[in-house]
């Protein structure tokens, strides 16, 4: 069922993934700090032009697709977030109550986005 939801988000995989870090930022604007290459960008609509943000949202969706694909293999999945986890924590030194605040954004705006999959 998981999969199978996540299927037409991830072929909007763009899209998708800037909307959520657009609303991200624009909620959680701390959360910027995080990254130098739009950091001082105020406007959303400036952001959501930024290469930068549109590379990284790529990112994001894509390793929560790997994540999907690897639901069945739980050793995988656990190095995945092994992995995820120690370079977010001591390469990047981000604060974890973000990863809880992005996961409700993640999903407050895929319901909009997906209302037929969510």
């Amino acid at each position: 069922v998981i999969q199978d939801t996540w299927r037409p988000v991830y072929e909007n995989r763009e899209n998708a993934g800037v909307a959520v870090l657009i609303r991200f930022f624009s909620n959680f604007p701390s959360a910027k700090q995080y990254f130098d290459q739009f950091r001082d960008i105020q406007d959303p609509e400036e952001l959501k032009q930024s290469v930068q943000l549109k590379k990284h949202a790529l990112r994001v969706m894509t390793a929560l697709n790997t994540m999907v694909e690897n639901l069945r293999d739980g050793d995988k999945l656990n190095t995945i977030f092994q992995q995820m986890g120690k370079s977010h924590a001591l390469k990047h030194k981000v604060d974890p109550l973000y990863f809880k605040i992005l996961a409700g954004v993640i999903l407050e705006v895929l319901v909009e986005a997906f209302p037929q999959c969510f």
